[in-house]
């Protein structure tokens, strides 16, 4: 049985907490569910958008047509060998949940990624990263459902064609799919932390950690998240709103000559990576506030929300911020947020 309901409020599914109503609304709990929509007129008819925590989209009106809440749970443990398992997790599970499964279970591989917003369905699509780890370094498939035939499908690490911040389901496949679960291979033993990152470095000598574990890393990871980014059940928004941009050797080395300070570090085919936030930040817009909008005070990447503002308004700043780096530095921001 597939309930959908009309004319759902969707503040309380999106961390910017932007006020829009959805024209129809469903959640999917069981893939049955998911099974008896594909086959109902309202879905065949109508618009329709797949949402996971809400943690990566910006709403800029009312939704004219279905929203189809991921609500999928589950988490297990399978084929084992002697250091390796696999953790299959239901696409609606709580991405930070699965991290703590897999710490307080001792599986090593995803601890850098502790407190990233989301569900694990949307993980794979952005290829989610943070403190030198990414998600396609553990993962080993996808299962999805296509959505116009219902036909159930299973994607390998390598045909989910992964970049930063990219993936097949963003691209190629895009809203084509619905992700049922992923499954994960975490180390039991042996494993290989990344502690390369200063900020997580100084964290664990701040917490007198000598010999670090995947629950001081996580601990570290989350300490750390707490302290830069903003809860989102305190004030909108939706984590890191622009990637870090790659411009090529030639690029970055007429930069410095007037910036010296500019940050960079090495990319693949001979581009450099520039943190977005210290570009932003040199453009003036970290802590700016604009009414009900505006910068974070401590992380210049993430836009907020301070209460009552609207997507446009927050849509507008951005376009502002791309457009100022631009002029300053000759360099183009690309947002990480869905924008609707």
């Amino acid at each position: 049985m597939i309930k959908i309901e009309e004319n759902v409020n969707l503040k309380p599914y999106n961390t910017f907490g932007i006020d829009v109503r959805a024209r129809y609304f469903c959640q999917i709990s069981i893939e049955e569910q998911l099974d008896k929509l594909l086959s109902s007129e309202i879905y065949k008819n109508e618009r329709h958008l797949i949402l996971g925590g809400g943690s990566n989209i910006l709403f800029t009106k009312d939704f004219d047509g279905l929203i189809v809440k991921v609500d999928l749970k589950g988490i297990q443990q399978q084929d084992e060998t002697e250091d390796t398992i696999d953790i299959q997790a239901k696409s609606g599970e709580v991405w930070h949940n699965l991290v703590l499964y897999s710490v307080q279970n001792g599986l090593g591989g995803i601890e850098n990624l502790s407190l990233i917003p989301g569900t694990v369905g949307a993980a794979p699509i952005q290829n989610i990263g943070a403190y030198g780890v990414e998600i396609k370094e553990v993962l080993k498939k996808v299962e999805a459902i296509n959505l116009s035939t219902g036909d159930r499908k299973s994607f390998s690490n390598a045909e989910c064609m992964f970049g930063y911040r990219e993936s097949i389901f963003k691209h190629d496949v895009k809203e084509n799919y619905f992700i049922s679960s992923v499954t994960l291979t975490a180390t039991t033993k042996n494993h290989l932390l990344n502690t390369g990152y200063g900020a997580i470095q100084d964290t664990l000598k701040a917490m007198h950690v000598t010999v670090p574990t995947i629950k001081t890393i996580s601990d570290a990871v989350i300490h750390i998240r707490k302290t830069k980014l903003p809860d989102p059940t305190i004030i909108g928004n939706a984590g890191s709103f622009f990637k870090n941009p790659t411009i090529p050797i030639s690029h970055f080395e007429r930069l410095q000559k007037t910036h010296s300070e500019i940050p960079g570090y090495p990319s693949v085919n001979q581009l450099v990576k520039v943190p977005a936030g210290w570009l932003i930040e040199q453009c003036g817009w970290k802590g700016k506030r604009i009414g009900n909008i505006g910068v974070h005070a401590q992380q210049a990447l993430v836009l907020v929300n301070y209460g009552n503002g609207n997507g446009n308004e927050i849509f507008q700043l951005a376009k502002n911020i791309l457009s100022s780096v631009k002029e300053k530095f000759d360099i183009s921001l690309t947002p990480e947020v869905n924008i609707i």
